[in-house]
Parts: structure tokens; sequence; C-alpha cells
């Protein structure tokens, strides 16, 4: 049965090693303190909600969501930044149960939504449909990176 639980510093280490794969998943070099680093922040400073899932009492995937804004709309809304489950886990529900989770989550909070970027080739497009997420397709999507000083 899947568990899923709002993730604290007392989940840091679980929470941390993760992230890591996370990152690793998406060609980033292995920096489990970084990590933790960068968690611990997060939640100390209450910069973002991360949502864990459990399975037989082993953390198996998380999603992580940060607050923002829609100033045309003038609601608070959600980005949903991570979502992540352990390779041997996928394919189970943890990362539908993890969306829905935050669905409902934002729903509560009266939020408008909650946006996501994902890869253009990335397999979870349709779960996402599939859950009511909608393609952008009457705009872009840029970003400006700062330079190295």
């Amino acid at each position: 049965m899947i568990t899923l639980i709002k993730g604290s510093l007392e989940h840091l280490d679980d929470l941390a090693a993760m992230f890591d794969e996370y990152r690793i998943f998406y060609e980033q070099t292995t920096d489990l303190q970084g990590a933790k680093s960068f968690l611990k922040e997060r939640i100390a400073k209450k910069e973002s909600i991360i949502f864990m899932a459990f399975l037989n009492n082993k953390a198996v995937g998380f999603t992580q969501l940060f607050p923002s804004f829609s100033s045309v709309s003038m609601q608070p809304l959600l980005i949903l930044n991570d979502l992540y489950v352990h390779k041997e886990y996928r394919q189970k529900g943890i990362g539908e149960a993890l969306l829905v989770h935050a669905q409902k989550y934002c729903s509560q909070l009266n939020y408008k939504g909650l946006g996501l970027e994902t890869a253009t080739d990335n397999p979870a497009q349709q779960l996402y449909e599939k859950l009511g997420w909608e393609k952008d397709t009457h705009c872009f999507h840029y970003f400006w990176t700062a330079p190295v000083h």
C-alpha cells in the first residue's frame, strides 16, 4: 500500500538520496551533501512543499511544489518542479498517487492550479493528460541563464 506524507526535516536523509537520484536522472553530477543542504533550506524556510511516497515503509518517490502567483488572474498557484519515483517502483501507481495528492492539496488551498514543465519526450505526458493537465499550445516557454561570475 502506498502511503503519502508531507516531507519534513525528519525525512531529510531519504529525501536527499531520492533528490540526488532525480538530479542524476537529469544528467547532473551526484552531490548528496548539496542535495541535503538544498532541501534543508527549502524546508526550513518554508519555500517548498514536498510530498513523499512510501511503499512498505520505504521511501520510493517524491514531488516538490513551489508557491508562485499568476499576475493576470491575481491568484496563487503551485509549480510542480520535481516528480521522482525510484526506477524499480515505476509503473505501480506511485507517480499518479503523488500527482493526485498535489492536485488535492492545491484545491484545498483554493489555488488557481498547478504548473509543470517536462521534456518533450517524457513518457509521463500521458499520465499528466490522463489526470486533467493540459499542454500549453498558445505560448512558448523561455529561460535566460545568468552568466557565471
